[in-house]
Parts: C-alpha cells; sequence; structure tokens
C-alpha cells in the first residue's frame, strides 16, 4: 500500500476531524480574502462532501457543474 492509498484510508476514517481542519481553513481564508465568503463557504462545503473512500462509496448525487463552467459531453 503506497502512501496516497495510507493518507486517503486514514483520513476515511477520521472525516469527523477532517471537516474540523476544513473549516478552520475556511475561516482562515475568509480572514485573508474578505468579501469572497460565499466562494470560500462553497469550496469548503466541496471539501468536506468529497468521497474519501478511495471511489468505494456511491455519491448521493452528482456535483453541480462549477459556476459559469461549460457543459461539455463526455469524451468518446
Amino acid at each position: 500500500m503506497g502512501f496516497l492509498e495510507k493518507a486517503k484510508e486514514m483520513l476515511g476514517k477520521h472525516d469527523d476531524k477532517v471537516d474540523q481542519v476544513i473549516d478552520k481553513a475556511g475561516e482562515v481564508a475568509k480572514g485573508k480574502f474578505q468579501g469572497h465568503d460565499e466562494q470560500i463557504d462553497k469550496v469548503t462545503q466541496m471539501g468536506k462532501d468529497y468521497d474519501l473512500s478511495g471511489g468505494t462509496a456511491a455519491p448521493d448525487e452528482p456535483a453541480p457543474p462549477a459556476e459559469g463552467a461549460e457543459e461539455r459531453p463526455p469524451a468518446p
């Protein structure tokens, strides 16, 4: 098992602590980048929703496209 696999396994086991760190990072970012609270909140929520199980857990729903992103068909 490589480093990344081990890290993902550990993060998956301690999801509550990962969420706490993400919240703290969001608060620090809000202090440094005032006026961008909405974008920071969106990114922190995406971080909390990220699947750390290595793809073994099914997502509840697909992620919405990024604001202003162009919808593209899947590659062949």
